[in-house]
């Protein structure tokens, strides 16, 4: 079942976050283009969570992914509140459509290709490949959103800055907290979150500006409470995978 559930999840995480393009999220939420772009989407969520699995024969399991994650994704899309509230209960909810799905047919991964007597003994460690991959966009690309979602009320334009700066900065500060967690270095993260103040530290003094200093902090510990959360959860996974 653990292993279902794995598939199932990076199949989430890739078809949500990597193959889900700012131009298709547009189109999901313009009604003029919303019958033919949610479908899509939907299609490369059963694609992507079917290829997960090995392409397993297990098409009541895709059909039942596929439909409750339309279903969700409309539900969100009618009636979803903004900001971080909006973005946790739409991604719990998959979350318990995924476990339903591997409750229900546990022996899905079993049953595809990666699970056959022939490749799985070279493929012995794919599930935690994906752990670690789903881990990775959960932390680095999600992360993103949940912070944006967080933050959104607090927004500063600041013409001066780079473009796209601040998403990069969030994106390298939570992989690396990622990393130091699964190589069991996490002391580092406190050496990451140092730097990272001495680094500030400068602009604050410049700005004056209470609004900009609580706009950040509030940025910053939300990103690394984010990474933190991907990073723990993604061992507690590797910790159950383990034989």
């Amino acid at each position: 079942m653990l292993e279902t559930a794995v598939a199932l999840g990076f199949g989430h995480l890739v078809a949500d976050f990597l193959l889900q393009p700012g131009r298709l999220i547009a189109a999901k939420r313009d009604p003029a283009r919303r019958l033919w772009a949610l479908p899509l989407h939907v299609l490369i969520v059963a694609v992507a969570s079917w290829a997960a699995l090995g392409f397993a024969p297990a098409p009541a399991l895709i059909a039942t992914v596929a439909l409750l994650h339309l279903a969700i994704d409309w539900a969100k899309l009618m009636w979803g509140g903004k900001g971080f509230a909006g973005f946790a209960a739409d991604q719990a909810a998959h979350g318990a459509v995924i476990w339903l799905g591997a409750a229900l047919w546990p022996a899905a991964y079993g049953g595809g290709i990666w699970g056959l007597p022939a490749v799985a003994p070279s493929l012995g460690l794919l599930p935690e490949a994906m752990t670690v991959a789903g881990g990775a966009i959960a932390a680095v690309i999600a992360g993103g959103y949940a912070v944006q979602a967080i933050t959104g009320d607090f927004a500063i334009k600041d013409p001066a800055s780079l473009a796209a700066a601040g998403r990069l900065i969030g994106r390298l500060e939570r992989a690396l907290i990622l990393l130091f967690v699964l190589v069991g270095q996490p002391e580092g993260i406190g050496f990451l979150i140092a730097a990272k103040s001495l680094l500030r530290f400068g602009e604050m003094t410049r700005e004056h500006d209470r609004r900009v200093s609580e706009y950040v902090i509030i940025g910053t510990l939300a990103s690394f409470g984010w990474g933190l959360g991907a990073a723990f959860g993604t061992q507690a996974i590797l910790g159950a995978l383990a034989p």
